[in-house]
Order: C-alpha cells, then sequence, then structure tokens
C-alpha cells in the first residue's frame, strides 16, 4: 500500500520491517501455544513503535492513523496476532492524543508511553453485555480525588501483558447505561482476576482472557470527555481501519503464498498454463478492492478529522460501518481463494504455502464488534440518514 509513510534510513518502515521479520519467526509457535508475541512486542519496544502516535511535543513522532495502518498491514503479513496487539494499543492511543490533549494528566500519560515505551490495553466488554462497548453496567465511584471501579471484563486483550489498561463505565451510579466515561490505569492501581481463558480458533496470541478488574487510582485520570464523544470521533474510525489494515495484512500473506505455488507449479510445466492461474487473476482482484476499500476509508478519516460535527456524524458512521464490513467479509474470500490455489500444500501444516492459520485468523474479523452488530446500527442509521450516493463524496 502506497501509504505516505516515512521513508528513511531508519524510518517507520525500516523500523516494522526488523519487528515482521521477528514476528514471522515466532508465528507459528505463538498460534501453535496460545501464548503472547513477546518477542514481537519487544521488538516493537526497541524500535520505539508504541509511542509514534503521540504527539512530537510530547516526545512522539505525530503518526498519523493513515501511517499506522500501513504498519499494521505489513505486521499483519507476518503474524496476525503481533499485529493485533499494535493495532488494539494505537487505537487506544488514538483516544489519548485525539481527547486528552487538554489535559495535563494524560499529556503526561502519553509523554510515559513514548518514553517508557508502554504496552496499553482496552476494557470494554462487560458481563450482562458482551460487546456492545456503547453500554456499561459498572459505574465508577468518584470520592474526593480518588476513583474507584470494579468491572466484570469479559474480555482484556493482552490484559495480562499490559503496562496500563483503558476502561468503560458509567459515569456514576445513577448515570444512564449509555452515560460513559473512559479512565486510565496504570499497572500498579489495578487488580485483575481471571474468569475466562482465551482458547479460540484463531488469534490466539492475542491472549484476550476475561478478568475481574478491580481498581483505583486519582479522579484525574478519567478522561476529561464523554466517551460517546471519543467513539464517535475517534475510536470507531480507528478501530474499523487499523483493524482492517491488520485484515488485509492477512490476505497479502496468503496471496503471496498462492503467487508463489503457482509461480513454481509455472516452472515445472512451462508450455502449459498453471493449475490455479485464473483463480489467482480472480483472488488479485479481491485484494485490490479490499485494499481500495481501506484507503478510501483512512483518507475520509483524515479529511472528516479537520471538521467535528463531520466526524460525528450519521454519514461518517455508516462510511467507517461499511469499511470494517467490507474488509472483514471479503478477506475470507480471498484466503479461501488462495486456499484452493495451493489446494492440499496450503491445507496441510508445515509447508511453504500453509494457510490455515491465516484462515482462522482471518474468522475472527466478522466477530470483533459482530458485524451483525453493526449492520444493525447502520441500518437504524440509513432509516434516517440519506444514503451518499456521489462517486467522490
Amino acid at each position: 500500500m502506497n501509504f505516505p509513510v516515512k521513508i528513511t534510513q531508519d524510518g517507520l518502515v525500516a523500523r516494522v520491517a526488523r519487528v515482521a521479520e521477528v514476528a514471522a519467526k515466532h508465528a507459528d509457535a505463538v498460534d501453535i501455544e496460545g501464548r503472547f508475541p513477546r518477542e514481537a512486542v519487544d521488538a516493537m519496544k526497541a524500535e520505539r513503535l508504541l509511542g509514534i502516535q503521540v504527539p512530537r511535543h510530547l516526545g512522539g513522532e505525530s503518526a498519523s492513523i493513515t501511517e499506522i495502518a500501513e504498519l499494521c498491514s505489513m505486521l499483519g503479513q507476518a503474524c496476525a496476532a503481533s499485529a493485533m496487539v499494535f493495532a488494539m494499543h494505537h487505537i487506544k492511543l488514538s483516544s489519548l492524543v485525539e481527547h486528552g490533549a487538554d489535559s495535563e494528566w494524560h499529556c503526561s500519560f502519553m509523554h510515559a508511553i513514548a518514553a517508557d515505551q508502554l504496552l496499553i490495553a482496552s476494557a470494554t466488554t462487560e458481563g450482562g453485555i458482551g460487546g456492545n462497548l456503547r453500554n456499561s453496567i459498572c459505574a465508577v465511584e468518584v470520592e474526593g480525588d480518588t476513583c474507584r471501579l470494579e468491572k466484570d471484563a469479559t474480555v482484556i486483550s493482552y490484559g495480562s501483558h499490559a503496562d496500563a489498561i483503558l476502561i468503560t463505565s458509567r459515569a456514576h451510579a445513577q448515570a444512564a447505561s449509555s452515560d460513559q466515561v473512559l479512565t486510565a490505569f496504570l499497572k500498579d492501581q489495578y487488580t485483575l482476576e481471571k474468569t475466562h481463558a482465551w482458547n479460540t480458533l484463531g488469534m490466539r496470541g492475542t491472549c484476550s482472557d476475561g478478568f475481574l478488574f478491580k481498581g483505583e487510582a486519582p479522579a484525574r485520570q478519567i478522561l476529561p470527555k464523554p466517551f460517546a464523544e471519543i467513539a464517535a470521533q475517534s475510536m470507531l474510525a480507528s478501530s474499523h481501519l487499523l483493524w482492517s489494515g491488520v485484515w488485509y495484512g492477512i490476505a497479502v500473506d496468503a496471496v503471496t503464498r498462492a503467487q508463489a505455488f503457482v509461480r513454481a507449479a509455472a516452472r515445472k510445466a512451462p508450455d502449459a498454463q498453471p493449475p490455479g492461474a485464473l483463480r489467482l487473476a480472480e483472488v488479485s482482484n479481491l485484494l485490490q478492492m479490499v485494499k481500495s476499500n481501506v484507503v478510501a476509508g483512512l483518507k475520509a478519516y483524515e479529511d472528516a478529522k479537520v471538521d467535528v460535527d463531520r466526524l460525528s456524524s450519521m454519514g461518517f458512521a455508516v462510511a467507517m460501518n461499511n469499511v470494517k464490513i467490507a474488509s472483514s467479509e471479503t478477506i475470507l474470500e480471498i484466503v479461501n481463494h488462495a486456499m484452493l490455489i495451493c489446494g492440499i500444500m496450503g491445507y496441510k501444516n508445515g509447508t511453504p504455502f500453509s494457510l490455515g492459520r491465516h484462515l482462522r485468523d482471518a474468522h475472527s474479523a466478522q466477530l470483533m464488534i459482530s458485524n451483525d452488530r453493526i449492520l444493525g446500527n447502520t441500518s437504524s442509521m440509513l432509516l434516517v440518514h440519506k444514503q451518499d450516493t456521489s462517486l467522490l463524496g
């Protein structure tokens, strides 16, 4: 993907390429053992990639979501779990960057993330509401200068390995379920009691266990903006776009393996069209569609960031939802095409053309914020919002 990434001798692409090499080396072990991709995350920290989104005046590199999406796609080609950890960290960091700039504590926190390469996790799911992140049962309790929170978080990706957690809750005990705030808790300010084990089909290395979270921290660590505003103006878009970058990376590697298989067959029989050649052309077309979809979504987000009303509009939400739906559904078709091209060599584990991990990881895409939930939200918005029919709009 030809995004405007900083191309220097030791720029972002070169740094991520070194991380991707480490991630690829351990990808199968991470998947088989269902373990955290420690080697890849350590490499991210060594390359100082966890703070690149932080503004320069706070010690970061002011990397854009577009640049980070490209890095997600590079990591996705090596190890989907490592890429997803990187993406989820930067999704949470985007909430701080976009909505914590006016808070002295959150600016200090962003400086610490860049300086110390802190890994940030998210706790938005909850027992009783599942993945409906715009509703909470638990409520933060503020007493004087202190806040306390207990939450039955059914999923906290890499929670045991994070240096801090950004967690949603109701704003107070009498607040409606949708009246939420987002609070940052540092590792020494909370305890995690494991309640659910992450033993899944794919994305096994994200270690998204469930926990009973109990935290106590200074009340100034609650972000000053309502979570409804944070979700609409940064979290919705960054989630769908960075996840799509990861999924595109998975699809790219699957197609690359399929292309290598067809080329190998062509060398063996140079006078005949190799098996799978037509399917390779078809899957190349599908891959281009995903790329175009993600690039268009990134441009729409970058353009909308200068207009708060546009960021919060139904039209923008529909557009971002559509990016997620299209990407998550199409990559499954792409990986399946690649599997058919490679045949038994793609179906088997341990070959240069193995695609089992790719297929299993790709199945998570439709479940990470369920496509059915997103389609339901989109359908409700389309009842009152006119569909944008402009080719350039």
